[in-house]
């Protein structure tokens, strides 16, 4: 399904990093080594290289990862992009200084439990998580994301799957976002940034 959404000329959800990102990107660490999560055509991952940071990026579709190099090498930035599933990435114990996932609500509960239990398992101890996606409401809107309420974002939600951890900003609110066709118009939107707790 997501290399026929994938296989156009242009980009599904443009070669800008979400606004979120482009918002909450000063709480990395200089240099920091950083995963971004079903990372699509690269706009994200291109975004921190270009701040600087030591970038991989995995996503299941060939043709996002294809059009995603494109976007690096036409940037001028280096990003170890790899082929992969979210259930077939290995998950290494205290890996990264830092995740980034947007907009990743393919995810039903079951999986979307499986992806959290893997980024607090990656995350180093004193990491940041930077988690951006749409709240339940979204559905009414019909301005991009899964048409199934299930695989939305409450910040309860996000508080009760990351317990312990010091949260910097957490906010559901509507806004307008102009993110390529695939993200386009009037928005139920959920930010959740995190540190994973140190000790």
């Amino acid at each position: 399904m997501w290399n026929e959404r994938y296989d156009r000329p242009d980009y599904l959800f443009g070669k800008e990093p979400a606004g979120f990102l482009e918002a909450h990107a000063h709480v990395l660490s200089r240099n920091s080594r950083v995963l971004c999560i079903a990372d699509g055509e690269g706009r994200n991952s291109v975004y921190l290289a270009r701040l600087g940071h030591r970038v991989t990026a995995f996503d299941g579709s060939h043709v996002a990862i294809e059009k995603a190099r494109r976007l690096a090498a036409d940037r001028g930035v280096e990003v170890d992009f790899r082929e992969a599933d979210v259930d077939g990435w290995d998950w290494t114990p205290d890996s990264w200084d830092a995740v980034v996932a947007i907009f990743i609500q393919f995810a039903d509960p079951a999986m979307r439990k499986r992806i959290f239990d893997g980024i607090a398992q990656t995350l180093r101890p004193g990491g940041h998580l930077l988690l951006h996606g749409y709240a339940p409401r979204q559905v009414d809107y019909g301005t991009g994301g899964p048409s199934n309420p299930d695989n939305m974002y409450t910040v309860p939600m996000l508080e009760d799957a990351f317990p312990g951890w010091h949260v910097f900003d957490k906010a559901d609110y509507d806004a307008r976002i102009d993110e390529g066709e695939g993200h386009s118009g009037r928005s139920a939107l959920v930010d959740f940034v995190a540190m994973k707790p140190a000790g």
